[in-house]
């Protein structure tokens, strides 16, 4: 087994094709059936069912395990480079979307002006998503809503935040003079709310339960920066982190109300328990903390851990 083999089968589950794949990675298509041959008699199993292009299941563990190899071999290239000289490399940040809107530009700023020869890409998602990026090193650190149990990751806080309600100023919600409700008050209304089994989700529906109440959604948006929009469009009250809302949302036909009996949302960076990160996976999560120190005072509802 040799990485020719690894990149072959990587880029013919990425791609679809033997001949898409091989003009990727700059040969012939009689190159990429060999490496996948050889890599198939050495594993005794077929990896791509040739009818559809598509992997099957031993496939699918292979390249779950290639995608890691690909990722250490990475930062081994980095962490050489970094002996000799300063931090070089590349580093791939995935970040959910609310917290992404407020923390990446002091972080960016940070990471330029400290390691300019650091190259960053960003992946904007939801924690939903970010989770098996992370697993198959396709990014390098997350940062992700919490307590997270995983078996190959791991998570340290980064800091929390207040969850309010924000709900169009027409809904019986805004009454005038009141700015908590309880969730009493709450499960009188549709909400829009996360998915079922997401943390944010459970932490809310925990939080009712205590108060002996199940609340009613709308609809469930894995994704807080769309409940917060349509909310602020008029559509439903939703219940969302205090970040997820931008100053110039506060000039709208909308209302925050704060909640009582309700814990703050935890936020934290995961990376993979296995493996060390690159210099340039260092230089990104002590820039990652700082600028989490660096912004927190400005921003109320909000504490750095």
């Amino acid at each position: 087994m040799d990485i020719k083999q690894l990149d072959a089968l990587t880029a013919v589950a990425e791609y679809g094709r033997f001949s898409t794949a091989a003009r990727a990675l700059n040969t012939v298509q009689s190159n990429i059936s060999t490496h996948i041959a050889r890599l198939e008699n050495e594993l005794g199993a077929i990896l791509i069912d040739r009818s559809a292009g598509l992997l099957t299941s031993e496939g699918q563990v292979v390249l779950t395990r290639a995608r890691r190899i690909n990722a250490e071999l990475e930062a081994m290239r980095d962490d050489v480079a970094s002996m000799s000289s300063h931090v070089t490399g590349k580093v791939s940040l995935g970040i959910i979307g609310a917290t992404g809107r407020w923390l990446l530009p002091a972080l960016l700023d940070d990471l330029s002006n400290q390691y300019p020869d650091v190259e960053v890409r960003v992946i904007d998602s939801t924690t939903t998503a970010l989770i098996p990026l992370l697993e198959t090193g396709d990014i390098d650190l997350a940062v992700i809503n919490t307590p997270l149990t995983h078996d190959e990751l791991t998570t340290s806080p980064l800091f929390e935040e207040e969850l309010v309600v924000v709900t169009p100023s027409s809904h019986p919600l805004a009454s005038e003079g009141d700015r908590t409700v309880d969730f009493q008050e709450l499960q009188k209304h549709k909400l829009l709310l996360g998915p079922r089994g997401s943390n944010l989700r459970d932490l809310i529906d925990t939080a009712a339960r205590h108060q002996g109440v199940n609340l009613s959604t709308l609809a469930e948006l894995d994704g807080i920066r769309l409940a917060a929009t349509l909310a602020f469009q008029g559509y439903a009250p939703a219940i969302v982190p205090v970040t997820a809302i931008p100053a110039w949302a506060l000039r709208g036909e909308w209302r925050v109300l704060n909640i009582e009996s309700i814990p703050p949302r935890l936020v934290g960076l995961a990376i993979r328990r296995r493996g060390m990160l690159s210099p340039a996976g260092n230089a990104m999560r002590d820039a990652l903390r700082a600028a989490v120190r660096f912004q927190a005072p400005s921003i109320e509802g909000l504490i750095a851990i």
